[in-house]
């Protein structure tokens, strides 16, 4: 009779369950923000311009203004942004490296103390501290993470978000144009379009975010339709009184 070793079992099924997914990459924030902005936006702007009763070619030439001017907006902000943020954590690891360099004893000391703040004795957090501390570069990620909670070599690059930024929020403005481009003389088509591609991409999100895939699109669904409503009822108020 075959004997199971139960710790193996175990282990394996710990590390078939214990992957994370990465959640400190540039890109998927930009990226989900920008395809919702852009759907949504575009969507609104398209319906309030067609709520003024204006002729197609009016709302195509208002709908590729929108996408072209909010892509790039998106991906300025997006690149501004997260340089900031960048330099700003480039700065404070600078701060720290200094700190490393020249007061090497009272930072292994730091590092003592914060590892028995966490309940490791004190003469185990010494020695894990002096051995930590042996290399300057480990030293300063450790520190870094423990200090200010990054990681120095997983910072956002804003090259990724600008670029992520840039072409997804494209794509989503592109959907209510779309059926126009394509010939349609209608709202109702682009509407509907936009709508269904709100309700992917929330559904798309939650499989990211490990929501529940319907209410994440609903969610999206009911935002979207709301900001389209409010605008199309603006443009036919505004549209008639001009």
């Amino acid at each position: 009779m075959a004997v199971i070793d139960t710790r193996a079992v175990l282990h394996k099924a710990h590390r078939d369950n214990h992957t994370h997914r990465d959640v400190n990459g540039g890109w998927l924030r930009p990226a989900v923000f920008g395809a919702m902005d852009g759907l949504v936006s575009n969507l609104a702007l398209i319906t309030g311009v067609a709520g003024g009763s204006v002729g197609q070619q009016t709302i195509v030439l208002t709908g590729l203004a929108g996408l072209a001017a909010g892509a790039f907006s998106m991906a300025a902000g997006e690149y501004t942004s997260v340089a900031s943020q960048r330099e700003l954590v480039e700065a404070e690891l600078d701060v720290e490296r200094g700190e490393l360099r020249r007061h090497p004893k009272d930072e292994e000391q730091e590092l003592a103390e914060l590892y028995e703040s966490r309940g490791v004795e004190p003469g185990l957090a010494r020695e894990v501290a002096r051995q930590l501390s042996h290399d300057p570069e480990q030293a300063l990620e450790i520190h870094a993470r423990e200090e200010l909670g990054i990681d120095p070599g997983d910072l956002p690059s804003p090259a990724v978000a600008a670029v992520s930024s840039f072409g997804s929020f494209a794509l989503g403005a592109l959907l209510p144009v779309l059926p126009y481009l394509l010939g349609a003389t209608a709202l109702w088509p682009a509407v509907l379009l936009a709508l269904a591609g709100l309700f992917l991409c929330g559904a798309v999100v939650a499989r990211v975010t490990a929501r529940s895939w319907w209410f994440s699109g609903l969610r999206q669904l009911a935002l979207g339709g709301t900001a389209a409503g409010v605008t199309y009822a603006l443009g036919s108020l505004f549209g008639a009184a001009v």
